[in-house]
């Protein structure tokens, strides 16, 4: 299937590694240009150099950058303004209970991911309206639906997120643009590892036993699953889907718990 995204061009933010580098391995190889931003410059022009030796023909530009920051978006939007997809991807919200996760810990998090998210839509919106054109896409989390309390933070960082998705994009499509989310569910990213590699170590007392823990996950996916989602989801194919939020897990939300 053509998705008709060759010489379209798309920023992606976290898209140095895991699930931000599916999305831009995903749309480089549909001929999209793309803008990288991520906080570590190393792992930037790492995924750059890759990108450009897989697709000769798509520019790749990179910016190391902090999305907690407040003028992070008004930055990238001088830099990026006519870019036709935007893939909000930035931040990853710690695990912890309520009385495990401190006020700062937690602001942080949200300053990166949900605040970062919403900054972005609000700048690349506006300018979207005015072209009538445009797809922005929020990476938010599958314990936006199944939440937990030892993940209380992300849970509902990632509820707020899914709302707000669904709440801009009940009629943006009235002017021309698309907002929509995935809620990924596990995901065999770097990320994912540390937190097996954790629970290794507090229950089996040795962190190089994570895989034993993640052979008891029924589904984990990978990027891909994802990058694929994304290019489809920001192509024409997809042009009546905007405000809602789809959830690519494996099933595991739907599952009935034991």
């Amino acid at each position: 299937m053509d998705l008709h995204l060759s010489g379209k061009s798309a920023l992606i933010t976290g898209a140095s590694k895991g699930i931000g580098f599916g999305i831009a391995q995903a749309l480089a190889a549909e001929g999209c240009n793309l803008h990288l931003v991520a906080r570590n410059g190393g792992e930037l022009e790492k995924a750059q150099a890759a990108l450009r030796a897989a697709h000769p023909g798509v520019a790749v530009d990179i910016y190391s950058m902090d999305m907690s920051r407040a003028d992070a978006a008004q930055t990238l939007l001088e830099r990026c303004r006519h870019v036709d997809i935007l893939i909000n991807n930035a931040g990853g919200i710690p695990n912890g209970a309520i009385d495990a996760v401190d006020d700062a810990t937690w602001r942080r998090a949200w300053d990166i991911k949900v605040f970062g998210y919403i900054n972005m839509t609000r700048a690349f919106l506006s300018e979207m309206r005015e072209r009538r054109a445009g797809v922005i896409i929020n990476i938010v989390g599958a314990a936006a639906e199944r939440v937990k309390v030892g993940y209380v933070a992300g849970s509902t960082g990632n509820a707020a997120l899914m709302a707000f998705s669904r709440a801009v994009g009940s009629d943006s499509l009235d002017y021309g643009v698309r907002v929509l989310a995935i809620n990924p569910g596990l995901i065999k990213t770097e990320r994912l590892q540390m937190r097996f590699e954790q629970m290794a170590k507090t229950e089996l007392g040795d962190s190089t036993r994570w895989r034993e823990i993640m052979a008891r996950v029924p589904q984990v996916g990978e990027p891909s699953d994802i990058g694929d989602m994304a290019a489809f989801l920001a192509s024409d194919r997809a042009r009546f889907i905007t405000g809602v939020a789809i959830t690519v897990d494996g099933g595991a939300v739907a599952r009935t718990p034991l």
